[in-house]
């Protein structure tokens, strides 16, 4: 599922990095991700600062308004920072502020942390690139690859760079010329285009058939709510993101792939609105 398809997003949230296992190139990108989510009312980011490592995190942090933590590296080889953002994660979490997380790194020893933070009722966002283990992604009620943040992070500088069309002339009326007759187009010309399907692999067009079929039953005539697909696809798999196979949103994709039938009607209770159902044709 993608940010889009996610409505609540008035969450207050505590965004924690580890600096020691997360890209500082990407964090003006993870804040505008974490923004869709929820308002980041803590923002804290997790190292030893004395270090050359981190050296070129300073002007990064100050752009994005994050709150460095020093943390020493107490024994040689071993990742004092883990500990330090845990026991603030716990602080955080007891002191009711917040309504979700937001861990960022690719390290599995913050799997355990993930686990604890939902069990307490509190939404967990995991952001790391495509090496974090499963059981990390797994924990998370949401993960988010790094790869798909520069990547859509990237598109928005190059439209940003690109200059403005200027305003052309109108053109001069003319006589009209007589137009002469469209040519009869091919079944092949007439059949949309089926290109972009190719990029959805077969495992996820299973995982949205599988879906479909465990909520069956609950709408009419086969078809269920797609946002209710969406949620039962998130639950499922932690890192399902539409992005990552070119859509922006879920919609958009299933309306890709020949399998799926999707309709929109009218909602009875905000006739401004439509909701979205979905099903399966060949079930």
């Amino acid at each position: 599922m993608s940010p889009n398809d996610n409505n609540d997003n008035n969450m207050r949230l505590a965004v924690l990095i580890d600096a020691d296992n997360a890209p500082r190139d990407c964090l003006k990108g993870i804040m505008e991700e974490v923004a869709i989510y929820g308002t980041p009312n803590i923002k804290k980011a997790y190292g030893d600062w004395s270090t050359r490592n981190l050296a070129g995190w300073k002007q990064t942090l100050l752009d994005n308004s994050v709150t460095p933590v020093q943390q020493f590296a107490y024994t040689k080889g071993k990742n004092s920072t883990d500990s330090a953002m845990i026991i603030d994660a716990m602080d955080i979490l007891y002191s009711g502020n917040t309504d979700g997380f937001v861990l960022v790194s690719s390290d599995s020893d913050f799997t355990g942390l993930a686990r604890r933070l939902r069990e307490a009722g509190l939404f967990v966002i995991g952001i790391g690139e495509q090496k974090t283990p499963s059981p990390l992604i797994a924990a998370c009620n949401k993960f988010i690859y790094i790869e798909v943040i520069r990547e859509r992070s990237a598109k928005t500088e190059t439209k940003a760079a690109q200059p403005k069309k200027k305003k052309t002339e109108p053109a001069k009326k003319s006589e009209p010329a007589k137009k002469a007759e469209p040519a009869k187009k091919t079944e092949a010309e007439t059949k949309p285009a089926q290109t972009e399907e190719r990029q959805i692999p077969d495992s996820i067009i299973w995982l949205i058939a599988d879906s479909i079929l465990d909520l069956a039953g609950t709408g009419d005539n086969d078809y269920v709510s797609l946002a209710a697909v969406g949620q039962l696809i998130q639950k499922k798999r932690p890192d399902f993101d539409t992005r990552s196979y070119g859509y922006s949103k879920l919609s958009g994709m299933v309306k890709a792939i020949d399998r799926f039938e999707v309709v929109e009607r009218e909602d009875k209770s905000d006739p401004r609105s439509k909701l979205v159902y979905i099903r399966d044709l060949e079930m």
